[in-house]
């Protein structure tokens, strides 16, 4: 963390944004978008699993940071859980539905493992140096 001046620097930042943005275009472009309770759970969750980083990021310690990143984790566990519904409901295609579970199971690994790195760092965040 001590390399990165904001959360936008950090990869998995990056790669939540843009799973963020895949969920919005299915939300947008499929009859996703006529199922309001679902379409508004699945855009808050996948909008979580970034804004949690981002706070996380913001608290300055090393012990919030890995709290908000297991938010966001969980956060991307129910947006798999939404996508299921999504496709169990034949609102997104099996084959979209498989794209997009995909990303977030590496977006889950990507945020274990910086989890991890966080938790074995000598570091305690910026708010402490």
């Amino acid at each position: 963390m001590a390399h990165y001046r904001s959360f936008e620097d950090l990869e998995v930042y990056k790669n939540a944004t843009t799973f963020c943005d895949a969920i919005w275009d299915i939300i947008i472009n499929t009859p996703l978008q006529k199922d309001y309770k679902l379409r508004e759970q699945i855009n808050g969750s996948s909008g979580s699993i970034m804004d949690n980083i981002a706070e996380g990021f913001g608290r300055g310690g090393n012990k919030e940071f890995i709290m908000f990143l297991s938010f966001s984790r969980g956060s991307c566990a129910e947006t798999k859980s939404q996508l299921l519904r999504a496709k169990n409901r034949n609102h997104i295609t099996v084959e979209l539905y498989t794209e997009l579970n995909s990303k977030a199971e590496n977006l889950i690994e990507q945020l274990s493992k910086f989890m991890t790195y966080l938790k074995k760092s000598n570091r305690k965040g910026p708010k402490f140096d």
